[in-house]
C-alpha cells in the first residue's frame, strides 16, 4: 500500500483517485484554494463528484486546500499533480517546503509553457522550479492518453503511458496504479510523451472545425452530412505534423503514433471542448466571438495553449513545416478568421 496524496480535486484528478484506491492504496485528494465549496459538495452528496456525475469509493479521502500542509508532512509516497496548467508554479509552491529527494511526482496535467523564452514541458517546468527551491534530485512522470475523466471514474477500460526518464520509475508507477480496466504502458520518451499529448489538444480543434472547413458553397445540412471526407483529410495531415514538432523538440517519432498522440488526438476530436470550439471556427466565428457566446465559462484546452505558447511558436518555427498549427496559432492569438491552405 502506498500513501498517494492527489492535489487538484478537479474531474481528473478525482478520476485518477479511483484505479489508484482499488489497488489498495491510502488516497487523498486535496482540492486547490479554488475548490473549497467543490471538497464541501462532494461529501454533502455521498461522494458524488458534480463535474464526473459518478459516486466515488468512500475510501477516497477529500480534504480542503487548509489541510494540504499537513497533509504533505506526513510524508506521502507518491505526489500527483491534478491541477490545470496555468496552476503549475502554485503547486511547486506547494510541495516544496516538504519535498523529499526523487519522490516521485506524477503529473497528470497536459501542457506545455514559456520558461526562459524556451518552450519546455510542464515536467521540465516543475523539475526547474523545484531546482530553484534547492531541489536536486527529483523524480517526476508523467501520465497522458486519451483518458476521459468520466469513463475512468466509471472504469469503462482505459490506456495510458507513463514516462519518466528512468525507465524503473514507469515500471513501479505501473504496478501501484494499474488495473483490468486501467492499462498502462511505459515509455522513457517523457518529452515526446508531453509534446503530443499538449499540442493534440490544438489540432483537435482543426478537426472539430471539418465541417464548416468542408466545402463553404454548400448547406450546412450537407456539410453535416457528408463532411468526413475532410475530417480524415485533417487527422492525416495533423499526425504528420505532430511528429515534426514533437521531432524539432526532441522527443521520438514512435511516440506520436501511441497512446499519447494519435490515442488521444481521436478521443479528443470526436467530441469535446477543443473539437466543439473547432466546429465555431469552422463556422466562420472569430475566436474571441466563440468563446463569448458560446463558451465563456468553458476551458479550451487547445485555446489556453495556444495562446501560451503561440507567439513563441510563430517566431521560431517555419510556416512551410507547420502550416496547419500556424493557421490555427493565428486564429487564436491573432483573432483571425480559420482558413487553411488546401
Amino acid at each position: 500500500m502506498k500513501k498517494i496524496v492527489i492535489i487538484g480535486a478537479g474531474s481528473m484528478g478525482s478520476a485518477f483517485a479511483v484505479p489508484c484506491i482499488e489497488n489498495k492504496n491510502d488516497v487523498t485528494v486535496v482540492g486547490t484554494h479554488l475548490e473549497d465549496d467543490l471538497i464541501k459538495n462532494i461529501k454533502l452528496n455521498n461522494q458524488t463528484h458534480p463535474a464526473l456525475n459518478t459516486q466515488l469509493s468512500k475510501e477516497i479521502k477529500f480534504e480542503k486546500y487548509e489541510n494540504l500542509q499537513t497533509i504533505l508532512e506526513k510524508n506521502p509516497d507518491i505526489i500527483v499533480c491534478g491541477v490545470s496548467s496555468v496552476g503549475i508554479e502554485w503547486f511547486v509552491k506547494q510541495i516544496s517546503k516538504n519535498y523529499k529527494k526523487k519522490l516521485p511526482i506524477v503529473l497528470l496535467t497536459k501542457g506545455l509553457s514559456i520558461f526562459d523564452n524556451e518552450l519546455t514541458t510542464l515536467s521540465d517546468k516543475i523539475r526547474n522550479l523545484l531546482k530553484k527551491d534547492g531541489h536536486l534530485e527529483i523524480n517526476i512522470s508523467a501520465i497522458k492518453g486519451p483518458c476521459l475523466a468520466a469513463g475512468l471514474a466509471n472504469k469503462m477500460r482505459t490506456g495510458t503511458v507513463i514516462a519518466n526518464l528512468d525507465i524503473k520509475e514507469s515500471q513501479l508507477l505501473k504496478e501501484i496504479i494499474s488495473t483490468n480496466y486501467y492499462s498502462t504502458e511505459i515509455s522513457e520518451d517523457i518529452t515526446g510523451v508531453e509534446i503530443s499529448g499538449a499540442i493534440k489538444n490544438i489540432y483537435s480543434m482543426l478537426i472539430g472545425a471539418s465541417e464548416g472547413l468542408s466545402n463553404s458553397k454548400v448547406s450546412k445540412d450537407i456539410q453535416s452530412k457528408y463532411y468526413l471526407n475532410t475530417a480524415a483529410s485533417l487527422i492525416h495531415r495533423s499526425i504528420s505534423e505532430m511528429v515534426e514538432f514533437v521531432k524539432h523538440y526532441g522527443g521520438e517519432t514512435e511516440t506520436v503514433y501511441g497512446l499519447a498522440g494519435l490515442g488521444d488526438l481521436y478521443v479528443s476530436a470526436i467530441g469535446g471542448r477543443n473539437s466543439l470550439m473547432g466546429k465555431y471556427l469552422g463556422e466562420g466565428y472569430l475566436y474571441n466571438e466563440a468563446k463569448e457566446k458560446f463558451m465563456k465559462h468553458t476551458t479550451v484546452e487547445g485555446a489556453q495553449l495556444a495562446l501560451e505558447i503561440g507567439p513563441k511558436i510563430l517566431q521560431d518555427l517555419n510556416l512551410t513545416n507547420f502550416p496547419l498549427m500556424f493557421s490555427m496559432l493565428k486564429t487564436i492569438c491573432e483573432n483571425k478568421k480559420l482558413e487553411i491552405n488546401w
